[in-house]
């Protein structure tokens, strides 16, 4: 209990259990059933006597009301969830043939029923009713228009005495901004009722219950027998029409000489935004046809509100935007922008209602109409950076917060600052001048509170004599559409202010960005490049082949990329198809065997020029050494045409030198040859040994081709001859995505060293089909590079299909793999065969764990994130 030494105020009335009164008001009856709606657990104390019946406590409803009562109840029940609106239904009848209106709901365990008698006379007709409130409402289109028209409705329509609609301010305290009244009533329209009057349990109840009838004032009540349950608890009413009216609430209406009122909320945007309150001057329930008319009314009179709300901000943030706008296709013409914005001060006042606007940026003020002294705005400043937050802040009140503000006041005494920077320093600041008024309240609501006869509980006031106040140092409030304005205004002129660091900033990160990737493309080509020579040299020393023999014939192979790659870096995009063979036939020019080019000019990118300088430089080393470059009489002939596809075909001739055989074993160099053309361009290669000589046939596809100038005819100088060429895994099937032969060849070689097999391929789409199949690899290497392309793709499928891999690149870091595949091990060019093969048993490995503790897991509790890879 509270002691009475505590101080009485306004938290004594909020605490106030108005949802648990213990009682209902007279002009009805309730029971309380259990949850699943079988027995009476409370009731009213007049529900006997109003029902025609005896006890009821722990009896079946059926018994009470009769068998079909209970059924309707049960299926309105069933339909209406737990804490939304009651169940209405009109004119039930019991088995004593009394007819009823009835309010069924479901609250914290409880089925709760009210009963109002069906009132004599004609039967209500809630739709036609408010069919006709919603018809008269429906075409206004202002607020003002809408709030004066529903207060002169609701009294025509329900006889009320008085009827006012009544708007809540932000400090809860409320106005009364339309009124329709008997003309001997003194009025209320445009009085003011503090925010005291309506605690703030009851504000919660309106928005649950969007009507509320008071009956009779004088505070008659029934009470609930039993008033508590086995466990002690009140009965919870907080949806309860009937729910009786808090014994302070009704002595305020008694001071006001009011005996019955009705409320309807007004709910906003989920906030209640107002009332629209019926006075009655004699006791008066409102039957429940009238009550239903009235909550569907005040549902869409509150849409209907919204919307005109909702439009009208709408309006003003269209009007801002167009203005914003303007100013911002202005500002694209001008380098100076800070000079351009003090330029347009003047322009910027007018975007949102004031007295005055200034800019404050770098320090400098430029001020526009009513502002405060510049002498001010330093220490004005000051204290916004400290409470905004880098947001908008507005006060109606500013003497309350910036001392020394209140010397001002008659030119400033709001102020609406939006920030345009990062830093809480550069602000643009709407002003309002002081609005001095007289409030008129219904009675004062500064009075003394004391002690009243219901205990420590406020007592209202006695009087509502007009009181009035004079409020100065505050300017006219700001609303939401003004702030919302605001944050447009912040954002376009922050775009603004920005826009130059942002685009320098861009500017200095794309440079960077370049700077980095030119590296790393640099990092990539010199890798690779490494990756063919080591192939290169690691490929084994024919049978037969003495030392110097097998180190000629692997400086000519570098001598054939070398050009290449000097050919690709001069001319950007590769070279022309006759320089390249000229180069490779060129160091033969001591013998005298003919040569023969004969085809138009041509021009290879630069990935086919790489792949052909090397087939050329195959060819041209085995023709010096076994050919037909061999001999005096020897012959060579190399045609080249344009075919209909674009794609290139060119075909090598020899002629008489020495019988040819077709070798019992593929060397390195027959493997270049027969395979480089299909693996790195996607191309056509036969090579053909006939008795006369050898005979090759390329196609090379038309997307590395382009013809530059009309056939012509060369022929070389005769040649010279120069000396030719010659863990963990084991048993693993490896699928290798590889798009360069030479690098492929090396790969296969390293891992056949290691015991695994491999399954070698050049393009994703290939690496796909492989997947789909159904002949699953064990594990997997995969280039991130594919010419144009990268493996990403194939690394989902894999990653899905829970397949070990490791990435390959010859790129310095992994900065251009996604996240998603940052898991993934990386083995990087040029290949090192025990590192791969590391990686790859790393890989391997981390998967067989997975997959075994997964096994191992509970059901249920198992890792099931599909393609999942750990190292």
């Amino acid at each position: 209990m509270m002691m009475r030494s505590d101080a009485v105020n306004l938290t004594n009335c909020d605490r106030e259990p108005i949802h648990i009164p213990g009682s209902i008001q007279p002009h009805g009856c309730l029971l309380a059933l259990d949850a699943e709606f079988r027995s009476i657990r409370r009731h009213s104390a007049n529900a006997s006597d109003m029902l025609g019946c005896g006890e009821l406590v722990d009896h079946k409803f059926e018994e009470v009301f009769g068998n079909r009562g209970a059924h309707d109840l049960r299926n309105a029940l069933a339909a209406t969830p737990e804490g939304a609106r009651p169940a209405l239904i009109m004119g039930l009848a019991n088995d004593a043939g009394r007819a009823f209106d009835v309010a069924v709901h479901r609250w914290k365990g409880h089925s709760i029923v009210e009963l109002e008698p069906v009132p004599a006379g004609r039967p209500g007709k809630p739709l036609e009713l408010v069919r006709t409130l919603i018809n008269r409402l429906r075409p206004l289109q202002t607020v003002d228009d809408v709030v004066k028209q529903t207060s002169r409705l609701i009294r025509a329509l329900l006889s009320y005495d008085r009827v006012m609609v009544y708007q809540f301010a932000a400090d809860g305290s409320g106005q009364v901004i339309a009124e329709s009244k008997r003309t001997d009533l003194e009025s209320f329209l445009g009085q003011h009722f503090p925010a005291s009057d309506i605690p703030q349990q009851a504000r919660e109840l309106y928005i649950r219950n969007t009507i509320r009838v008071i009956g009779d004032a004088s505070g008659a009540r029934v009470l609930i027998q039993p008033e508590d349950d086995e466990a002690g608890a009140p009965l919870d009413l907080s949806f309860a029409h009937l729910r009786s009216v808090s014994p302070i609430h009704c002595e305020y209406l008694r001071n006001m000489g009011v005996a019955a009122s009705m409320s309807i909320s007004i709910v906003v945007g989920g906030e209640l935004w107002g009332l629209i309150a019926c006075h009655h001057y004699t006791p008066r329930a409102l039957a429940m046809a009238d009550r239903i008319a009235a909550e569907m009314f005040g549902d869409f009179f509150s849409l209907h509100l919204e919307a005109l709300i909702q439009k009208s901000k709408l309006e003003v943030a269209i009007e801002t935007r167009r203005a914003l706008d303007d100013l911002l296709r202005e500002v694209i013409h001008h380098e100076d922008i800070t000079q351009f914005l003090r330029s347009r001060v003047a322009l910027c006042s007018s975007l949102i209602a004031s007295d005055g606007a200034g800019l404050w940026i770098d320090e400098t003020w430029t001020p526009f109409g009513s502002t405060p002294p510049a002498s001010e705005i330093e220490k004005l400043t000051a204290y916004i950076g400290t409470v905004s937050e880098g947001k908008v802040w507005s006060t109606s009140e500013l003497s309350a917060h910036v001392p020394g503000a209140a010397a001002y006041k008659a030119d400033v005494s709001g102020v609406l600052a939006v920030p345009i920077s990062h830093a809480p320093r550069d602000y643009l600041m709407f002003f309002r001048k002081e609005l001095v008024e007289t409030v008129a309240w219904a009675g004062n609501p500064e009075k003394v509170y004391q002690t009243g006869p219901h205990g420590d509980r406020l007592t209202p006031r006695q009087s509502f004599a007009i009181w009035k106040e004079t409020v100065e140092r505050k300017s006219r409030p700001w609303s939401t559409p003004d702030n919302e304005s605001a944050e447009a205004v912040r954002t376009a002129l922050f775009e603004v202010v920005m826009r130059r660091t942002e685009l320098l900033a861009e500017e200095r990160r794309k440079a960077d960005l370049r700077h980095k990737m030119l590296n790393e493309e640099l990092n990539h080509r010199v890798k690779n490049i490494l990756a063919l020579i080591k192939s290169l040299v690691s490929q084994p020393v024919e049978e037969g082949r003495d030392i110097e023999a097998y180190v000629s014939s692997l400086k000519g192979r570098i001598a054939a990329l070398a050009f290449a790659h000097d050919q690709v870096i001069r001319s950007d995009c590769g070279g022309q198809l006759k320089d390249l063979l000229r180069a490779e036939l060129g160091p033969y020019s001591g013998r005298s065997a003919a040569v023969e080019l004969d085809g138009p000019d041509v021009a290879l990118e630069s990935r086919a020029y790489s792949v052909m300088a090397l087939v050329f430089h195959e060819l041209a080393t085995n023709a010096a050494k076994y050919g037909a470059l061999s001999t005096q009489n020897g012959r060579l002939t190399v045609r080249w045409s344009i075919r209909p596809d674009r794609g290139c075909e060119v075909f090598w001739t020899e002629e008489g030198g020495p019988r040819v055989e077709k070798p019992k074993r593929s060397g390195f160099g027959m493997v270049l040859v027969d395979r480089s053309v299909p693996f790195d361009l996607g191309g056509e290669s036969e090579l053909t040994f006939h008795t006369a000589g050898v005979s090759a046939r390329f196609v090379i596809p038309g997307r590395f081709v382009t013809r530059v100038t009309p056939q012509r005819r060369v022929v070389a100088a005769p040649a010279r001859a120069e000396p030719a060429a010659s863990g963990g895994i084991a048993g693993l099937n490896v699928l290798v995505l590889e798009d360069q032969l030479v690098i492929a060849i090396d790969v296969e070689s390293m891992l056949a060293e290691y015991g695994a097999v491999a399954k070698t391929v050049a393009t994703t789409a290939e690496a796909m089909a492989v997947l789909a199949r159904g002949a699953l690899p064990d594990a997997a290497v995969l280039d991130v590079h594919i010419g144009m392309d990268n493996s990403f793709a194939v690394a989902d499928e894999l990653l899905r299909r829970k397949i070990p891999f490791v990435f390959a690149t010859g790129y310095g870091d992994s900065f251009l793999i996604p996240d998603r595949l940052r898991i993934v091990p990386v083995a990087h060019k040029p290949y090192m065969a025990n590192v791969l093969a590391e990686k790859l048993g790393l890989a391997v490995s981390a998967s067989a764990n997975m997959a075994a503790a997964e096994a191992d897991a509970p059901a249920g509790q198992a890792n099931t994130t599909s393609g999942s890879q750990t190292v």
